[in-house]
């Protein structure tokens, strides 16, 4: 369960004064366990409603993006931020991938994103079960209707795959946000 602090008292973590429209809603469905299908503009906040919730919540919170170079910006505004975000991709090596894993099973991080092949490797569904995951988030999740069958097959699977997170361990799935 969230922090009992509102909501906008993390905003300006975040370097936020306010919510923009429809933040909040989607910010409070989160905190409430439900899952949820944010659509907004490209610029209107999406990343907030999945950010807000991993600052308020004890658990980490996976994000899964297609786009390396996404991440990456995303990983390192948050750094800069000073939240302990990390990314896990192909751009690193097995021992960073190691490094970041370990801080994952440590609650050492608030967000880890990852790409949606990701989810079909082996050591990395093990460690996010021996993890406390407070929210999945499918970040561009347009993707998968925008460009359907052209697109990557993992893609396409993120939904079967989050529908067997926790399977093997004995934490309830958690919220998912699309």
């Amino acid at each position: 369960m969230a922090d009992a602090a509102a909501p906008e008292s993390f905003l300006s973590i975040l370097g936020l004064k306010e919510f923009r429209a429809g933040q909040q809603e989607v910010v409070d469905a989160v905190l409430h366990g439900d899952d949820v299908m944010c659509v907004m503009p490209t610029g209107g906040g999406k990343s907030l409603c999945y950010q807000l919730p991993s600052l308020m919540q004890p658990g980490l919170s996976i994000v899964i993006s297609p786009l390396i170079a996404l991440m990456k910006d995303q990983v390192d505004t948050l750094q800069r931020l000073g939240i302990k975000a990390e990314l896990i991709n192909s751009s690193l090596t097995i021992a960073e991938q190691n490094s970041v894993m370990q801080r994952m099973e440590t609650n050492d991080l608030d967000l880890v994103y990852v790409a949606p092949e990701r989810l079909r490797n082996g050591r990395f569904i093990d460690t996010i079960n021996r993890c406390r995951i407070d929210l999945l988030a499918v970040d561009e999740a347009h993707c998968v209707s925008e460009w359907g069958h052209d697109f990557r097959t993992a893609y396409l699977n993120v939904g079967k795959s989050l529908r067997k997170f926790g399977a093997d361990s004995q934490q309830q799935p958690p919220p998912i946000l699309a």
